[in-house]
């Protein structure tokens, strides 16, 4: 049977899932955490076959924490479930050593199918992000906008405080959004995302 372990920070979520895989005859939840920290903890005893990881734990990002998992548990396997569907976190996610990507509102079979794939050794996709990821990824870029506002007052050359004055946000609020501007066009620093801005005419 395989060993599931379940990260996530929603209380309901990890219950509803423990209760399908429990019922689904094919697996069983060895563990399940509500943050990296606790993860962290307890990995080394769960041992499981499969990880089901959030991208958004309260602690650190699933991003990072994916990696840090395969660099210390080469064996497990981590399938990421989440409610983010950009294609530059899929991407990075995948890149990180995750071997699928679930999404929060997939069907129950999706997920039994994508604990069973990723358990063969396979990777795994959801329907919705098998879709986004055949589609180019210029074409999957949506910015709200006020990115478009933040990302045109950081090619100025503002800072956080400059621009959060200008916008009348707090500097935190404005470094979240910075944060998750590089996420979503898959950008290393600032300067890549201004020359990626100016090349798709985002600004």
């Amino acid at each position: 049977m395989i060993k599931v372990a379940i990260v996530d920070d929603h209380k309901i979520l990890t219950e509803g899932l423990q209760n399908l895989i429990e019922e689904s005859g094919i697996a069983s939840v060895v563990g399940v955490a509500h943050s990296a920290a606790e993860c962290r903890l307890s990995l080394g005893f769960w041992k499981p076959d499969i990880l089901l990881l959030d991208v958004g734990l309260p602690d650190i990002s699933g991003l990072d924490f994916c990696k840090e998992i395969k660099d210390h548990f080469p064996e497990v396997k981590v399938l990421a479930l989440t409610t983010h569907n950009e294609y530059a976190i899929v991407r990075q996610m995948l890149d990180n050593g995750a071997s699928g990507y679930l999404i929060k509102n997939a069907m129950s079979e999706e997920v039994l199918e994508g604990i069973e794939t990723v358990a063969k050794g396979e990777t795994f996709l959801c329907h919705e992000i098998d879709l986004l990821m055949k589609r180019s990824p210029e074409k999957n870029i949506w910015l709200s906008d006020r990115e478009r506002e933040l990302l045109r007052l950081i090619s100025e050359g503002l800072t956080n405080g400059e621009i959060a004055d200008k916008i009348f946000l707090s500097p935190e609020t404005i470094r979240g959004y910075r944060k998750n501007l590089l996420l979503k066009l898959g950008a290393k620093n600032t300067a890549v995302l201004v020359k990626m801005a100016v090349e798709q005419k985002l600004i």
